[in-house]
């Protein structure tokens, strides 16, 4: 299935250069030059993956992505950007608000590809691994309060997948999974990671199938 991204930048030649090159390479492409023009698009239309730049009149990356990260819409959008800022600041700050993946200005189109694509296909576990029934009103209740990453790393830790193996899976760093889980123990009122899939067989959240009981491990 063809992927949707969103492209954002003001700077008009390097966003239609960097446009070709992804539309060759198979994705269908948005390009707009402004933050604004970008949650237009991100309200009308499917996306799957938005690379943007930070410094931008008006709506720069930065107030662009708080928008994004406080709708339960986006909250798990990828979101790469693409910038001349190169201070490690900048980097923390883009991490800490909740960027994907952060390449600096100028890039090797290779690389923005191979992140692009990797990006993608996390993005299409996390989506793959919620399996839970929509038909159990205990089931939408524990939706409602989990956010899909969120419940993608429960199934993980449910199929006795250990937190660097869920980092790698994801593309996450250890501490981040690590932070996840601690806040599907507190959710769950649980206290180890036994408890924790035990809460998910009790209230039968997952195929059964998934773990066979013999990969939980405190």
């Amino acid at each position: 299935m063809k992927k949707y991204l969103l492209l954002v930048d003001d700077d008009l030649d390097l966003m239609y250069a960097v446009s070709r090159y992804l539309s060759n390479e198979g994705f269908s492409v948005i390009s707009v030059s402004s933050g604004q023009d970008a949650l237009k698009i991100l309200q009308s239309k499917h996306i799957d993956l938005m690379v943007t730049d930070i410094i931008m009149p008006n709506l720069d990356g930065y107030d662009l992505i708080k928008l994004l990260r406080i709708s339960p819409k986006f909250f798990n959008l990828p979101i790469i950007f693409l910038t001349a800022k190169g201070m490690t600041s900048d980097r923390i700050k883009a991490y800490d608000l909740g960027c994907s993946s952060y390449l600096t200005k100028p890039f090797d189109p290779n690389e923005l590809l191979s992140i692009v694509r990797n990006l993608l296909k996390n993005s299409d576990v996390i989506s793959e691994s919620v399996g839970i029934s929509q038909n159990n009103n205990q089931n939408k209740l524990v939706n409602s309060i989990l956010t899909s990453k969120e419940l993608a790393i429960f199934h993980l830790v449910y199929q006795g997948l250990m937190n660097k193996e869920i980092a790698v899976k994801l593309n996450l760093n250890l501490r981040t999974v690590e932070k996840y889980v601690s806040r599907l123990l507190t959710k769950s009122n649980t206290r180890n990671r036994t408890e924790l899939v035990k809460f998910a067989l009790t209230n039968n959240l997952f195929d059964s199938r998934a773990n066979d009981g013999n990969r939980t491990r405190e």
